[in-house]
């Protein structure tokens, strides 16, 4: 399923996800979840920025690794109007880690999002238990039945869902497992998935091929507020954006201009 970067890191995710069981069981955890606050719901508005916490990607290599205040950055980012905070779980590759979410799920008053490679309905409790209140499912690593036991045990939690493609026919699947649900945003990820390379005319070839009714976000290649006013134009609600604002020197400012521009292309 998908290139060999991504089975890798499902591979590890799964992984993860047995190792975690035997420490903790279903049940458990499932306890667990309740003591956790609500989740919170997300509001794009006329366009949403969903502000990823980051320290390395391998596309990218090191954007910040352990110099990172990451609850400083999902301050910044909150401050900013940014819709929702993305943030990596996944230690390997990204440095993420259960600790930063954790931190910033309780310290912000947007919503926060659980990106990862995730496989078993378990790391979607694990998520809650964590604090989020949104979770990341990449169509491509999921077979459909899968896809659907993990959009099931999201809507269970309460948690708003942001289905990622990478192409058409990503999005032809991702349409019928989500057809009729609620609290779940539809994504775009322009990164073509052999030479981990960003192309953003994706976003124009696709577009018509999301389902009507449900928030489109475009992921991957958005730097500039020029960049997020090209994916509103073309009828996109919101963009998720990484690597652009942990490199920045002002990330607040970034985010902020890539809102207004995003909202004034829609207005």
């Amino acid at each position: 399923m998908g290139s060999n970067f991504l089975k890798e890191m499902a591979e590890a995710s799964a992984a993860r996800a047995r190792a975690a069981m035997t420490l903790q069981s279903l049940a458990s955890l499932r306890s667990r979840s309740f003591d956790t606050p609500p989740p919170k719901a997300v509001s794009l508005g006329d366009f949403g920025l969903i502000a990823e916490v980051k320290r390395s990607s391998p596309s990218e290599g090191v954007l910040a690794a352990d110099s990172l205040d990451a609850l400083s950055q999902a301050r910044t980012y909150a401050d900013a109007g940014a819709s929702m905070i993305s943030v990596l779980t996944e230690p390997s590759r990204f440095g993420g880690s259960e600790d930063d979410l954790r931190q910033i799920a309780r310290s912000v008053d947007v919503p926060v999002m659980r990106k990862d490679f995730l496989v078993d309905p378990y790391q979607v409790v694990e998520a809650r238990a964590w604090g989020a209140s949104a979770v990341l499912l990449i169509a491509r690593i999921l077979d459909d039945e899968d896809l659907r036991r993990m959009l099931n045990e999201s809507e269970e939690m309460g948690l708003v869902v942001l289905v990622e493609a990478f192409d058409g026919e990503d999005l032809e699947r991702a349409n019928a497992a989500i057809e009729g649900r609620a609290n779940v945003l539809l994504g775009l990820n322009c990164r073509d998935l052999a030479t981990l390379e960003e192309d953003v005319g994706r976003f124009r070839e696709v577009v018509d091929r999301f389902p009507a009714g449900v928030p489109k976000i475009a992921e991957s290649g958005i730097a500039t507020g020029r960049d997020a006013a090209a994916v509103a134009t073309l009828g996109y609600d919101g963009a998720l954006v990484g690597t652009a604002l942990m490199r920045s020197d002002n990330p607040g400012a970034l985010a902020r201009a890539m809102i207004e521009a995003g909202r004034a292309a829609r207005g």
